[in-house]
């Protein structure tokens, strides 16, 4: 079969492939640090002479910051669009790491063979198996699969300021029937998955005013407004014994699960006491009438990130503040409304405090969650070849946090996009000494180009 060759090809070319990762992993591209501005430009270009010899047309794209790197290939019916990210994390602190984060290195580990190096899982390791996956495809076939576009940023681990406006003044290049995001992991060490549901997030720092300067507490305390006290009872009213959020209207918007995901999800076998027990706790806390996996794929969350106020350095100050702070964020699912969240969440505050007090709001963003729609037959093809490849069904999963490039692909190109990704929980990212296994380089290797197959 064609695909047996294809397969065998990647087997053969892994060695050579692997050097291709680690000389890509040498380029300390840095996107949140002005000092390696040079070097993100010097990996784009890097990465466009990769693809040209795939037989792409390539190019690096200048934006405001850091380029994109934009290249077209291939031909039929079927239009794919790949996305990645060729910047890295910093490394600092540097003492942490067992070795030069940019001189990367195979190791041999207790669980085997990995790459180590800044990027290798996030995200270099993971968008060179899409391409590897192409040179295996073009070596056999003489063509590559389908129509492709590949778009990789530059930009991704400081932000992103220049990706919306690079999609909305191209949108029309780069549109396709449906993006491929390589930027996420397998369920477990060899379960395979597809991230189908992405939750939103909202930021608001807010900041309670009382007395128009700090108070003696023996003259004061008793009669005068105490901010931290009102800030720290607002706070502790955010849920209900039960874990549900009480901001009015907060649910609004929040879809029951379908009950093939219900029941899907709960054959994962999920550990929810390993999973606490790893970080020292052992008791789900969220809402009592949910799953754990529901707590962290499919549910709203509202969580207070930091709370200040008044002397907190050494030694004691009898002080009533005239200021406390905190900072809250939530997590968004469904069709909730990030501004709608912001404003019930304001009033709701400004409801409970005391006439002679104000308080003054910071925003920090807010996007909706992302959910696919897995009625598309390109997702049940890509979850039966990554079967094929594992060994073990492919499960359509939830992700925790917020991935804001797959709700991008839906409001700015009108695409739904597939997460697919071959990280595993213990790579590291963002931390000193990350690595990413080989057997998940090879066999993702392999899982695009079964993907591919049956996309195409």
């Amino acid at each position: 079969m064609t695909l047996d060759a294809v397969l065998s090809r990647i087997d053969t070319d892994l060695p050579e492939a692997l050097d291709r990762l680690l000389e890509l992993l040498r380029i300390p591209s840095i996107s949140t640090d002005p000092a390696y501005k040079a070097d993100c430009a010097r990996a784009a270009d890097w990465l466009v002479e990769d693809l040209k010899s795939l037989g792409f047309e390539a190019a690096s794209r200048p934006t405001p910051g850091h380029p994109m790197v934009v290249a077209h290939g291939g031909s039929g019916d079927k239009h794919l669009l790949f996305y990645g990210h060729y910047d890295v994390q910093p490394v600092d602190p540097l003492t942490l790491w067992d070795r030069d984060p940019f001189d990367p290195q195979v190791q041999d580990t207790a669980k085997g063979k990995v790459i180590r190096g800044r990027g290798s899982s996030d995200d270099k390791g993971q968008l060179m198996t899409f391409l590897e996956a192409c040179r295996a495809w073009k070596a056999v076939h003489g063509t590559l699969p389908c129509k492709l576009t590949i778009f990789l940023e530059g930009e991704e681990e400081s932000g992103s300021p220049s990706l919306i406006p690079f999609m909305q003044a191209n949108a029309a290049e780069l549109k396709a029937d449906i993006a491929l995001i390589c930027d996420t992991g397998l369920f477990d060490d060899s379960t395979p998955a597809i991230t189908t549901m992405l939750r939103g997030l909202l930021g608001e720092e807010m900041t309670i005013h009382a007395a128009s300067k700090d108070l003696h507490s023996g003259s004061y305390g008793g009669a005068a407004a105490n901010p931290i006290k009102i800030l720290a009872k607002i706070l502790g009213n955010l849920s209900d014994a039960q874990g549900h959020i009480t901001i009015p209207h907060f649910y609004d918007g929040v879809a029951e699960l379908p009950d093939t995901i219900r029941a899907q999800w709960q054959s994962l076998s999920f550990d929810h006491a390993k999973f606490l027990g790893d970080v020292g706790l052992s008791i789900p806390i969220g809402e009592q009438d949910r799953t754990p996996l529901e707590m962290l794929w499919s549910r709203p969350t509202a969580e207070i990130n930091g709370i200040w106020g008044g002397y907190t350095g050494d030694g004691f100050k009898t002080v009533l503040p005239a200021q406390a702070h905190a900072k809250v964020s939530f997590r968004l699912v469904g069709d909730q409304d990030a501004d709608a969240i912001r404003d019930n969440f304001r009033a709701w505050v400004e409801a409970q405090l005391p006439a002679d007090c104000r308080v003054e709001w910071k925003s920090h963003g807010g996007g909706g969650a992302s959910v696919m729609a897995i009625d598309d037959p390109a997702f049940e093809a890509a979850r039966l070849a990554l079967g094929a490849e594992w060994g073990k069904p492919a499960a359509y999963i939830g992700c925790g946090g917020s991935i804001p490039i797959a709700g991008y692909f839906k409001t700015y190109l009108d695409m739904d996009a597939m997460l697919i990704g071959f990280g595993r929980d213990d790579d590291q990212i963002h931390s000193p000494n990350e690595k990413y296994d080989l057997e998940c380089f090879h066999k993702g290797t392999r899982s695009w180009a079964r993907i591919l197959a049956k996309l195409a």
